[in-house]
């Protein structure tokens, strides 16, 4: 995944040939979607980056019919379902007054990921909604419903004019990672270490978005190496916060005097995306494992893996040190499926989380919460085992 992606995402679903593509064209005036005839022409999710005016640029995806047939089908139909977790907001399409179970069980999928949905009944230009069709939809939802005809620029005016209105604005307005944390003019200390897992030639994003925050706080970033932390505290000058990569807290904790707040970017992102309370709850089971427990680590971003690698590597490593117990670890990269039942895992650690939607990222983790399965982030786990736990997540609890 990419670092467009954050931005909200808007999924399409319906019946095959209803013109779902053909509604993504009608709303960017482009023809960024296949159009066809036959039924089925979307065989797989598609994502196409658009902007909408008052919402700014979103990622709208294009997913197969939800009528598909055969075993194939019922693959593609799996795949549609698999969007559901990851987008912000959705548009059930339906037409010819017709909806039923199809309808009924992908509504049903909305509401168990909480995914704010519209429904838009499409080829008014051939039949429109009826009003035993509109009653029957009112049956099992009170949602929007929009009457719209591909080939009518008003009716898609008014739809995209819904979809502005019904799209909840904290999907799309972006938060402050630092705000309540510093004030104007605070220096703010980015410690920020390079080693192989560091992109060539650039920055992670997490750091990159700490830069920027600061900037926006109206405060003064300073960035340095893990190695040159002594130096610049050599000059006299006491930051605010102090913010580091995890990776390196047991050097920086002993490093960055205890009157000054220190954090990791994993961490700030995990506030600033993930559930922060059940980090903060979950994360000290680490002292309660046992031999032979399952953990899951969650990764959300595809990569190549090296013996750096802090999920795959370093974290377990520390992980079995800190306990002393014999743990077993299992890998789950992207939005992929869990390799094992959630129920045979007792813990999940998530990463920062910094290439995926704040949706994405609390529907990857709900059903381990559901569970009561305890679940923390890469930063707060490396934070326990290092014994820095509570100071690291003191700047956060203050403010709270």
């Amino acid at each position: 995944m990419k670092g467009k992606d954050l931005k909200p995402h808007i999924g399409i679903f319906g019946r095959r040939n209803l013109g779902k593509s053909s509604l993504i064209n009608a709303i960017t005036g482009q023809n960024v979607a296949i159009v066809s005839d036959q039924a089925g022409t979307t065989t797989d999710p598609v994502k196409k980056s658009i902007e909408i005016f008052g919402i700014g640029p979103v990622i709208i995806t294009d997913t197969a019919g939800i009528d598909d047939e055969g075993d194939l089908g019922k693959l593609r139909i799996d795949k549609s379902l698999s969007v559901i977790p990851q987008v912000d907001f959705a548009i059930l399409m339906v037409s010819k007054n017709t909806c039923d179970t199809y309808e009924h069980n992908i509504i049903d999928e909305f509401i168990e990921y909480d995914v704010p949905f519209i429904v838009v009944h499409s080829k008014s230009d051939i039949e429109p909604l009826s009003t035993e069709m509109e009653q029957r939809i009112r049956n099992f939802t009170n949602t929007e419903i929009v009457d719209i005809s591909i080939t009518d620029k008003q009716s898609i005016e008014h739809l995209i004019d819904v979809i502005k209105t019904k799209m909840p604005e904290t999907v799309y307005q972006q938060k402050s990672l630092f705000k309540g944390i510093v004030k104007a003019k605070d220096i703010v200390l980015l410690i920020t270490p390079i080693d192989s897992e560091a992109p060539d030639g650039r920055m992670i994003l997490p750091q990159v978005m700490a830069i920027r925050d600061v900037l926006d706080n109206d405060c003064i970033c300073v960035t340095v190496k893990e190695t040159e932390i002594k130096d610049f505290l050599k000059l006299g000058i006491k930051p605010a916060l102090a913010v580091t990569d995890s990776q390196a807290f047991a050097m920086v904790s002993k490093i960055i005097p205890e009157d000054i707040l220190l954090t990791s970017f994993s961490i700030t992102l995990a506030r600033y995306r993930g559930n922060f309370e059940k980090y903060i709850e979950g994360t000290p089971f680490i002292s309660k494992l046992n031999d032979g427990d399952k953990i899951l680590m969650l990764e959300s971003c595809t990569h190549q893996v090296s013996c750096e690698d802090i999920g795959r590597f370093k974290l377990p490593k520390w992980l079995k040190e800190f306990t002393g117990k014999e743990l077993d670890f299992d890998f789950a990269s992207g939005l992929t499926k869990f390799p094992k039942p959630i129920d045979e895992y007792a813990m999940i650690i998530q990463c920062g989380g910094c290439v995926v939607t704040q949706k994405q990222l609390n529907n990857r983790l709900k059903p381990a919460i559901k569970k009561n399965i305890p679940v923390s982030n890469y930063g707060m786990a490396i934070a326990y085992v290092t014994g820095i736990f509570d100071r690291v997540v003191q700047p956060f609890v203050l403010k709270k």
